[in-house]
């Protein structure tokens, strides 16, 4: 295995599965992760590549991929109306040439859930991007952006 690391990077080393914590209680039965070394194998050499814990290790990456945004937005109906009640975003990473796309699926999964617990997480997107969603949520109806939070409206500025 190679254990070569670029200039001046600490060594990763691989974490070895012991039996030592006998953990009973909440939480009995849980996949404990901090046992676990992602080993990525490439063109018959193995690596250590913490990223792949995450689904970011470099070969998913990918070299050419260009930045997506999903953003995840909730529809609120309140005694007076419908209203735009939560929002996140969450990146992907998509090769056009390769036909191939990456994303960490437990960040768009969490992120979905925030938008249905109505809350608002669009800080990772550009200028260009919020001014495009603040556009098409206006376009999309105009009285659901107008009955919503000032909290929405205050992350699409700028």
């Amino acid at each position: 295995m190679s254990e070569n690391q670029p200039d001046g990077k600490k060594q990763i080393a691989l974490n070895i599965v012991s039996g030592k914590s006998k953990h009973k209680g909440f939480g009995a039965g849980s996949i404990d992760l901090n046992s676990m070394s992602p080993v990525i194998i490439d063109r018959g050499e193995a690596k250590i590549d913490i990223g792949a814990m995450h689904a970011k290790s470099k070969v998913e990456r990918g070299p050419n991929g260009r930045q997506v945004w999903l953003v995840w937005v909730a529809v609120d109906r309140t005694p007076e109306g419908r209203m735009y009640g939560g929002a996140t975003s969450c990146e992907m990473l998509i090769d056009d040439e390769a036909k191939r796309g990456w994303k960490i699926l437990a960040d768009h999964v969490n992120r979905m859930d925030y938008a249905l617990k109505r809350r608002f997480m669009l800080d990772d997107l550009g200028s260009e991007d919020k001014a495009a969603l603040k556009s098409l949520l206006i376009s999309h109806n105009e009285e659901w952006w107008d009955a919503s939070p000032e909290e929405l409206k205050q992350a699409l500025e700028g």
